[in-house]
């Protein structure tokens, strides 16, 4: 048997069966059009079957717990423009995407949205200005009504990414704050840890090292099974763990830091992007994102389970430019990159990856968007069928 197939096997085994033959679908959105892909794990391809276009850009998206509906976010990019929220109805068979009720109107641009645990409402961060909403979602899925929230909400300095944490008792927005240019001070970033009950959050923390000078995180990842948060911070490419306590709240001081890139020299020109942990708990994925000829990776790391201590073990060229997001399929074994602009000869393009038992990256193949125009692979999610 072949090496990589046997790797890929042993991870396979290790992870629920229902996982292993459900049928996973890979969107991804390329400015306003949101396209559904069949995704074949074990031969590792991607089969465009479909898509939708939405009002503006596509901003995030995030699926119901019972994968029977997606909430997608979209904008125009601008202050006071056109922004809003649709929820879509999932095919159980295809995974093709239908609306499902009416969209709704959003303040501001959603950088971010997520879903509270048991699926009842759904939380938008909005960086510009700065906030969040919190929306009901109907027992049939559809988007309700805007859940009122205390005015002494504090969501820091362009708020990035919001998350809920497992015991649906806690939500943590990533506050990335602004870096320093010729003209503007530095805007301090932080962690805003709140409260949630139903819908409502409270203020319970506001973690800042350094009073968040020169700290601006980009976005959270809670580990699958232990008490561990890992950051991004952006501006300087960074990786940081921190330990979920009693609360539930964040420890304020990170219990480790680690860098994100080979080339350290490069930082100016770089920036980190998303992070997601491998299903099994061993690894964890950090996107780097560079100008052509910079480095654009993905940082992979083993993780220390009893300390949560995460040692980089590979940075994998993502076969493009500008590596926004990513997704890991649910059994662990692909990673799809969505290479987000063209520059020069390249282009936008998603790239797959097989995971091997070790956690390292293989390069398969890409798909590249030879009609994207000036639009740009924004945002990549998979799905497991419902």
């Amino acid at each position: 048997m072949p090496t990589v197939t046997l790797l890929s096997l042993l991870v396979a085994l290790a992870l629920p069966l229902a996982a292993q033959t459900r049928p996973q679908v890979l969107h991804a959105a390329l400015g306003p059009e949101l396209s559904t892909y069949k995704l074949d794990v074990n031969a590792a391809t991607l089969e465009k079957i479909s898509a939708v276009t939405l009002p503006e850009n596509v901003q995030e998206a995030w699926p119901h717990p019972t994968r029977r509906y997606l909430y997608v976010a979209w904008s125009n990019n601008t202050k006071g423009g056109h922004h809003g929220l649709t929820a879509f109805e999932v095919d159980a068979k295809t995974g093709a995407l239908k609306q499902h009720g009416q969209p709704v109107t959003l303040p501001a641009r959603t950088v971010y949205l997520t879903l509270d645990i048991p699926g009842k409402h759904v939380i938008c961060a909005s960086n510009d200005p700065s906030g969040a909403t919190v929306h009901r979602i109907n027992a049939d899925g559809t988007l309700g009504s805007q859940v009122a929230q205390p005015s002494n909400l504090d969501f820091g300095v362009y708020a990035h990414q919001v998350r809920v944490d497992p015991t649906n008792r806690m939500v943590i927005i990533v506050a990335r704050g602004n870096g320093p240019t010729a003209k503007t001070k530095e805007d301090p970033g932080a962690l805003k840890v709140y409260g949630y009950n139903d819908g409502v959050l409270s203020n319970r923390a506001s973690i800042a090292p350094n009073g968040g000078y020169g700290f601006q995180p980009r976005h959270l990842e809670f580990h699958p099974s232990r008490s561990f948060a890992y950051i991004t911070v952006e501006r300087q490419n960074k990786l940081q763990a921190y330990r979920v306590i009693e609360g539930p709240s964040l420890k304020p001081e990170p219990l480790f830091t680690a860098e994100t890139l080979v080339d350290v020299a490069n930082i100016p020109k770089q920036a980190t992007s998303s992070i997601h942990a491998h299903p099994n708990g061993r690894y964890l994925y950090v996107g780097n994102r560079g100008p052509a000829g910079g480095e654009n990776s993905v940082a992979v790391y083993a993780l220390n389970g009893e300390t949560g201590e995460p040692t980089r073990i590979q940075n994998a060229d993502t076969q493009g430019v500008h590596p926004r997001t990513f997704a890991l399929d649910a059994t662990g074994r692909l990673l799809v990159v969505a290479n987000m602009q063209r520059a020069g000869a390249a282009l936008p393009n998603l790239a797959v990856f097989r995971i091997g038992a070790d956690g390292k990256l293989t390069f398969v193949r890409k798909y590249e968007h030879t009609d994207a125009g000036e639009r740009s692979l924004f945002w990549t999610g998979i799905l497991p069928l419902p």
